[in-house]
């Protein structure tokens, strides 16, 4: 048995050159689930929040490789991964697979067996299109090593222990829910709407007060002339007295 290269000499993939998603709903579902989990631990420094790059489990074999569309990761630093070396980081805490019935063997087969063989705490399963999963979000909290379904919550929601959110399909989306607050976690549609909002907002603010300003200046202007002319008549009656 020959002996494994030098760990500088394997280049561990980060790119298959496929496609992100399988359709471009499925690219926008995975995007605001990675943009919103990434605003929400923006500022603890050990949560890292990435998707759709190779997580490479066994050291010393570049095809030991799987691409989450989303993970998240406890207990490791922020930096832009080109893939994630399992080896060297730590299982990630939650994945999540947005699925299609083109995808559903190896989401539901391979993939959930090979997650709950490296120990990632959670998984969540969401089929945007409501093609084939129901319901069309499931998830598996592993117990003992071995992953068990996740009850949903009354209004079909999927409460993450990992997280403290709440997963919650709306339409062909999926909400991210702070389950405390119950705060909306904001698409990134929403989030620059919210944001064009309040510029508009501060921009109209902005013109008030300089109406406001402007107003004002004219009324002291004209408060000033007024006074003026006041004057001046009391000191041209003051004079023709003395006449």
């Amino acid at each position: 048995m020959g002996a494994l290269p030098l760990e500088q000499e394997i280049d561990y993939p980060t790119s298959d050159g496929q496609p992100m998603a399988e359709t471009t709903l499925h690219r926008k579902v995975m995007n605001a689930l990675i943009v919103g989990l990434e605003r929400r631990y923006a500022a603890v420094p050990d949560v890292w929040v990435g998707g759709n790059l190779f997580l490479c489990y066994e050291r010393g074999n570049p095809a030991a490789i799987v691409a989450p569309d989303v993970l998240l990761a406890k207990g490791v630093t922020k930096w832009d991964r080109p893939n994630y070396l399992l080896w060297e980081e730590t299982p990630p805490s939650l994945v999540v697979e947005v699925t299609s019935r083109k995808t559903r063997r190896e989401d539901q087969g391979k993939k959930k067996l090979l997650y709950e063989r490296l120990g990632i705490e959670e998984l969540v399963l969401f089929d945007p299109y409501g093609e084939y999963l129901r319901p069309r979000l499931q998830g598996y909290q592993l117990e003992r090593g071995r992953y068990q379904l996740i009850p949903l919550e009354r209004d079909g929601s999927l409460l993450s222990r990992t997280t403290s959110l709440r997963f919650q399909p709306e339409g062909e989306k999926l909400r991210l829910v702070d389950a405390v607050t119950g705060e909306l976690i904001l698409w990134p549609e929403e989030e620059t709407a919210a944001r064009q909002a309040a510029e508009a907002r501060a921009a109209e603010e902005i013109g008030a007060r300089q109406a406001a300003e402007a107003k004002a200046a004219e009324e002291a202007a004209a408060r000033r002339e007024t006074e003026a002319k006041l004057r001046a008549l009391e000191l041209e009656l003051e004079r023709l007295r003395k006449v």
